[in-house]
């Protein structure tokens, strides 16, 4: 379980170029968890994630993973528990390197204690099974360098790293915005399969609004670096794009601005 309390977070204070990015913020996520987030551009949603992620320390605040407040804790320590994906496929796997190669880096990171030297011809048998779910013949291809993959198949490798061992939390960063529709919906499939499978919290920024409501249980609505919306259970189930912009709307008194925003049902 996840607490955000009252967490803050300003860049350039004092300046002419202050921006308060997330204003005592708060947020309470359940084990099993999985929140959608949307919101205006600058609302703060990717300052949340790097707050979480531990890229930001808050100004002010704490954040408390299962009891331990990692509030101070750097990256590289909670990228042991904390799963991300961002937007551009290319972040998050070394193109250089095999696919075997980048699941192996991936097992270790999560804490597998084995040196890389020593990947056996097991734990070889274990990546290629875990590829063969993701559909796309990669499982076959573990030699072939990253780079050369497709944008899709590169995101769904970089899906199946940050799973690979179960996080304690899984954070999306509009993981599927850059890829063609087709290739989008693939890595949709994926992450809601993967993320049911394991049962894991996850916390997904989006721009689509349809996705917004139909993935997970739980959605956020963002402004100013202030939650204005949390909607879940029936009244969540009931909506459609246009009642959640309304809601915004009469929620903050402004429209929802988001020149990516994707409304389609």
């Amino acid at each position: 379980m996840l607490e955000i309390r009252n967490v803050t977070k300003i860049f350039n204070a004092g300046t002419v170029n202050e921006k308060t990015a997330l204003d005592h913020i708060s947020l309470r996520v359940e084990d099993g968890d999985f929140i959608t987030i949307v919101g205006s551009n600058g609302a703060g949603k990717s300052t949340l994630f790097q707050m979480i992620s531990g890229v930001q320390i808050p100004d002010e605040g704490n954040l408390i993973l299962d009891g331990k407040d990692i509030t101070f804790d750097p990256d590289y320590m909670r990228s042991t528990y904390i799963g991300r994906l961002f937007q551009d496929p290319l972040k998050g796997t070394a193109p250089h390197m095999t696919i075997g190669e980048n699941l192996a880096l991936a097992w270790l990171r999560a804490g597998n204690p084995k040196p890389f030297s020593r990947i056996s011809r097991k734990d070889r048998e274990f990546f290629r099974e875990r590829l063969r779910q993701l559909g796309m013949g990669l499982e076959d291809r573990m030699d072939t360098p990253v780079g050369t993959l497709s944008g899709g198949q590169r995101q769904a490798l970089t899906l199946l790293m940050a799973t690979i061992v179960p996080p304690k939390l899984l954070l999306l960063d509009e993981h599927t915005a850059a890829l063609d529709p087709s290739a989008a919906a693939v890595i949709m499939d994926l992450t809601e399969r993967i993320v049911s499978e394991h049962r894991m919290t996850c916390l997904m920024v989006t721009h689509n609004l349809h996705q917004a409501l139909a993935a997970g249980n739980r959605t956020l609505m963002m402004k100013d670096g202030r939650i204005v919306l949390d909607l879940k259970g029936e009244e969540r189930k009931a909506l459609g794009t246009e009642d959640l912009l309304r809601m915004f709307r009469e929620g903050t008194g402004t429209e929802f601005d988001n020149d990516r925003i994707l409304l389609s049902e």
